[in-house]
C-alpha cells in the first residue's frame, strides 16, 4: 500500500511539472490541455501535500498571467477552475491575494468596480488587458455594468468559477479580506443582486453572489455597515427574498405565494431545494447586517423596512422546505433573524386576518406565534446544544410576550394553564411547563436564566404567581438576581387581569410547600421535646459548622439584605443570628437598594 501511495504521489508530481512546462510555453492550446487534465484529476481534492507548495504557487502565478491576456472562453474557464482548486489550499494563496489578482478575479466574476479595478490593474504584470472602453478612471466608484451584464459575458460558468475562487480566498486569508474591502467588491455584487427579477442569471450565479456577500459581511465589520447603510441592504435583500419565494402582497404587510392566494399555509406546496438554498443565504446575510438593531433606536423609515421584512419572515416561518431536516434549518435561520428585529416591529407576526383553519385568540391570528412555540419545544425536546439551538426562539417568545399582551396571554394559556396538579413538583412531568422549570436549574447559566425569564414574563413578573408555578426553590436564582427574594413585582408594565385559580389549587393552597411548589406530608418537628437550652446548643453547633466551612472556602454563607438581594455573612453575623434568628446585618453606607432594570 505504501509503495502504491508513493507511486501515486510521484505521478502527481511529474504531472504538475509537465503542466508547468506546458504553461510556460505561453501557448493557449497547450495550456488548455494541461489545465483540463489537472482540473479533472484534482477536482475533488481538498488536502494538499506540503512538498508541492512552491510548484502550486508557481502554477497559480502562471494561470493569473494567462487570465490577464485575451483568451478563448474554454481557456478562461479552465484557468478559473484551476484557481478555484488551488485556492482551497490556505498555505498557497500568495499569488491570489494581491490587488491585481483579486481585481482580475472580480472582473471575471462580473463584480469589478470601475475606480478600484483600474487602480489595481495599473499595478498588474505586463501584458494585462485594460477594462473595456478604457474609460474606467472617469467612472470612479461606479460598478462596471459591462462586466455584470449577461449579454456581455454570456458564459455564466466563468462567472461562477470566479465567484467560487474569491469565496475560497476570503474564507482562508485575512489579507484577501482586506483587499476585497479595498476593491469594494460588495458594491459590485450588490449591483447584480438588484437584478433579482432578471431570469437570465442561473441558480449558481445567484447562490454564489449571496455566498460571497455572506462571507464579506461575516468577516468584515466595515463591509457589514456599508451594505446595511450605504447600499440599503435591508431593502435590497428583502426584495431578493421576496423574489426568491415568489411572493405577492394581497394587503399591506400581508404576504401570499403568487398564484396561490387564499391557500392556507399548511396546504402550500413545499419550497424547492433551490429556493430554500437561496433563501437561507439571504437570511444569513440579513442576520449579519441587523446584528446590532435591537441595541439601537431606529427611525420611522427604518421601522417601515423592518416591518416589511418581518412580514416576509412570517411567510418563511409558515412555509416548508423539501424535507423535515431542511425545513428545520430554514426555520432556524428565520428565527435567528426575527430575534434581531426591533421589538415594536414584531407585531407583524399578528397582523394577518384570521382565516378558516387559523389559530385564533382574542380575535388575533396566532399561527406564527404557535409555530414559534412548537419550534421551541422541538428544540427543547432534542436537548442538543441548547444554548445555540433553543435560546433564539425562547428569547424571541419572551420579548414578544413582554411587548404584546395578546401574545403573552396566548403563550400563558399554552405554557402555564390553570394549575390543577398540586401533588407533583413543578419540574416533574412532560408538560411544557415541567420541561421549562427543569431548565431553570440547568448547568448553563444562559439557558437557566432564559427559561426563568420566559416564565417570569408569562407571570407578568409577579413574584407570587411565579413561585406558584415554579416553586420558590426553582425561582430563587432569578429572584435573587432581580432583588426580589422578599417578594413584590418587577418594573414591567402589564395589564391588570384576574388571576384564575382552579378548585383543586384553592383547596390545597394552604398545604402547599412554597419551596417545592407541591403539597407534602407533614414532617415531624426535629426540635420537639427539646428545652430552650438544648435548642441553643444545637444552633451554636450549626453556626460553628457553617463558620468552619466558610473559613475553608467550602461554602459562603449568605443572607437576604434589606434590598431583597443576597449578601455575604461574616462570622460575627452568624454568631448574632444564632442568638437572634430575626437579626438583620447592617446595610453598608453605600448600599444600592434599587432594583436592577
Amino acid at each position: 500500500m505504501q509503495e502504491e501511495a508513493a507511486e501515486s504521489s510521484m505521478a502527481v508530481k511529474m504531472d504538475l511539472n509537465a503542466i508547468l512546462e506546458q504553461m510556460e510555453t505561453g501557448e493557449q492550446d497547450s495550456a488548455l490541455a494541461a489545465l483540463q487534465s489537472y482540473n479533472k484529476e484534482m477536482n475533488q481534492c481538498f488536502t494538499f501535500s506540503k512538498e508541492e507548495e512552491q510548484d502550486r504557487e508557481h502554477l497559480g502565478e502562471l494561470v493569473l498571467r494567462f487570465l490577464n491576456r485575451e483568451l478563448q472562453p474554454s481557456c478562461q474557464l479552465a484557468c478559473l477552475e484551476t484557481v478555484r482548486i488551488l485556492s482551497r489550499d490556505k498555505d498557497c494563496l500568495t499569488p491570489f491575494i494581491s490587488h491585481s489578482a483579486m481585481s482580475s478575479l472580480a472582473h471575471y466574476a462580473g463584480i469589478a468596480v470601475a475606480g478600484t479595478a483600474t487602480t489595481a490593474h495599473s499595478h498588474t504584470v505586463e501584458g494585462q488587458v485594460e477594462d473595456e472602453g478604457g474609460e474606467a478612471a472617469d467612472l470612479s466608484g461606479e460598478v462596471v455594468k459591462e462586466a455584470s451584464h449577461p449579454s456581455e459575458n454570456a458564459d455564466q460558468e466563468v462567472i461562477v468559477e470566479g465567484l467560487k475562487s474569491i469565496c475560497n480566498i476570503l474564507l482562508h486569508n485575512e489579507r484577501g479580506q482586506v483587499v476585497a474591502a479595498d476593491l469594494q467588491l460588495i458594491k459590485g455584487v450588490a449591483e447584480r443582486l438588484k437584478q433579482c427579477h432578471d431570469p437570465t442569471w442561473n441558480h449558481e450565479v445567484r447562490f454564489f453572489d449571496l455566498r460571497l456577500t455572506f462571507l464579506l459581511t461575516a468577516l468584515r465589520v466595515d463591509t457589514r455597515a456599508q451594505l446595511a447603510q450605504e447600499l440599503h441592504g435591508i431593502s435590497l435583500l428583502g426584495n431578493q427574498l421576496d423574489a426568491t419565494l415568489g411572493l405577492c402582497w394581497p394587503d399591506t404587510l400581508e404576504t401570499a405565494r403568487a398564484g396561490l392566494e387564499g391557500v392556507p399555509p399548511e396546504e402550500l406546496p413545499p419550497l424547492s431545494r433551490q429556493q430554500t438554498e437561496l433563501a437561507m443565504e439571504i437570511l444569513k446575510i440579513l442576520f449579519n447586517i441587523t446584528f446590532d438593531t435591537t441595541r439601537r433606536k431606529v427611525d420611522e423609515e427604518e421601522a417601515a423596512e423592518y416591518r416589511h421584512l418581518g412580514a416576509i419572515l412570517r411567510h418563511c416561518l409558515m412555509s416548508h422546505a423539501d424535507g423535515e431536516e431542511r425545513t428545520e434549518e430554514f426555520h432556524s435561520h428565520t428565527v435567528n433573524l426575527l430575534s434581531n428585529l426591533p421589538l415594536p416591529c414584531l407585531d407583524v407576526l399578528l397582523i394577518p386576518k384570521v382565516q378558516q383553519g387559523s389559530i385564533e385568540y382574542m380575535g388575533v391570528n396566532m399561527d406564527a406565534v404557535n409555530m414559534l412555540l412548537e419550534f421551541m419545544e422541538k428544540k427543547l425536546d432534542r436537548g442538543h446544544k441548547l444554548k445555540e439551538t433553543l435560546l433564539p426562539s425562547l428569547n424571541l417568545l419572551t420579548e414578544s410576550a413582554r411587548i404584546h399582551r395578546e401574545t403573552r396571554k396566548f403563550l400563558r394559556l399554552k405554557v402555564l394553564p390553570p394549575l390543577r396538579d398540586v401533588k407533583n413538583r413543578p419540574e416533574v412531568g412532560n408538560a411544557l411547563r415541567n420541561k421549562l422549570v427543569r431548565l431553570m436549574t440547568h448547568i448553563d447559566t444562559d439557558v437557566k436564566d432564559c427559561a426563568a425569564e420566559f416564565l417570569f414574563v408569562l407571570c407578568k413578573e409577579s413574584v407570587p404567581r411565579f413561585i406558584k408555578y415554579t416553586g420558590y426553590g426553582n425561582a430563587a436564582g432569578l429572584l435573587a438576581a432581580r432583588g426580589l427574594l422578599r417578594g413584590g413585582r418587577d418594573s414591567g408594565i402589564y395589564s391588570e387581569d384576574e388571576e384564575s385559580e382552579t378548585e383543586e389549587y384553592r383547596e390545597a393552597k394552604a398545604h402547599i410547600n412554597p419551596i417545592t411548589g407541591v403539597v407534602e406530608e407533614e414532617q415531624p418537628n426535629p426540635m420537639e421535646g427539646m428545652t430552650e437550652e438544648q435548642k441553643e446548643i444545637e444552633a451554636m453547633k450549626l453556626v460553628n459548622m457553617f463558620d468552619k466551612l466558610s473559613r475553608t472556602n467550602v461554602i459562603q454563607p449568605m443572607q437576604l439584605g434589606m434590598d431583597g438581594k443576597m449578601r455575604e455573612m461574616t462570622p460575627k453575623d452568624l454568631h448574632k443570628l444564632a442568638h437572634n434568628p430575626l437579626f438583620q446585618p447592617e446595610e453598608p453606607a453605600n448600599s444600592d437598594s434599587e432594583n436592577e432594570a
